[in-house]
């Protein structure tokens, strides 16, 4: 096993090269992967590699093997956060830019990851404050009006300075993990893998001068409600975790706990943002 800019090898972290044990985490509609579980299992007992499912699943696993989508994948990284297990999955959604396998692939890929052919990048998590709460976010947090179509006066702060307040529909703050989903929907920047910083972009800004934001490590962004009369929702990872009263704010920085993505070697941020998004 290898890694590449903003990862750790996984022989720093005490775990072996070879795949030992391995758990795997399905989508929730067993009619979306079919058949795959068992070809895993086929290939698992053939590396000798012990499977265990994520509801079972025990410490000193090498390795998560997802099969679903981004959402699976996201899934699956939050629950192994700071476990020190990295996620590799198999594409079985409409999009999967984290999935690193196409089912067609299952097999041969497998095998190579079984046998440590992969890398591991680490990427960058969100602390989230908000509502009372403290969440840790891996792909983003939103804030947006808990009234239904109703815009927001949303105030915000990075660094301790004040930037003004922008009447929109809501605001990003995403992860790279994140920056190719909600955010790069609203025309926010696309992070690379190994990038530590996040991406603020506002949503439908009633405003000439709200642009996306990139801010570094050691930042903090402060959102604040100037809607009379009405909250804002913070979400993280689309999960709703409190409102935000007017004249409340909540907060969000880089945290200290790093997702980890497991790819194939070949399987290369810039390869997966072509195949997804330009071809």
């Amino acid at each position: 096993m290898t890694s590449i800019a903003g990862s750790t090898p996984q022989s720093d972290r005490g775990a072996p090269a070879a795949v030992r044990r391995a758990v795997v985490v399905t989508h929730g509609r067993p009619e979306v992967i079919g058949s795959a579980l068992g070809r895993v299992e086929q290939v698992a007992r053939a590396a000798g590699v012990e499977l265990c499912t994520a509801e079972g699943a025990p410490d000193g696993c090498d390795l998560a093997v997802v099969l679903g989508g981004d959402g699976t994948m996201l899934r699956a990284l939050t629950r192994f956060l700071g476990r020190g297990v990295p996620v590799i999955g198999v594409n079985f959604g409409r999009v999967g830019f984290l999935a690193s396998i196409r089912p067609d692939g299952l097999e041969p890929g497998l095998e190579r990851v079984f046998a440590g052919e992969y890398r591991v990048v680490e990427l960058p998590t969100l602390e989230v404050e908000a509502g009372g709460e403290r969440r840790a976010a891996v792909n983003d947090a939103v804030a947006t009006s808990s009234v239904l179509g109703r815009m927001v006066e949303l105030s915000w702060e990075v660094g301790g300075e004040d930037l003004g307040t922008v009447p929109c529909d809501g605001v990003v703050c995403a992860t790279p993990s994140g920056s190719t989903a909600y955010n790069l929907s609203n025309g926010g920047p696309v992070l690379m893998w190994g990038i530590d910083a996040m991406a603020i972009t506002f949503v439908a800004p009633h405003s000439l001068h709200a642009r996306p934001l990139v801010v570094p490590r050691g930042v903090d962004v402060v959102i604040g409600n100037r809607t009379p009369g009405i909250c804002f929702t913070a979400l993280v990872d689309g999960h709703a975790i409190g409102e935000v009263a007017p004249g409340a704010s909540a907060r969000v920085r880089l945290g200290p706990e790093r997702s980890l993505l497991a790819t194939l070697p070949e399987t290369t941020f810039f390869r997966r943002y072509h195949e997804t998004f330009a071809s």
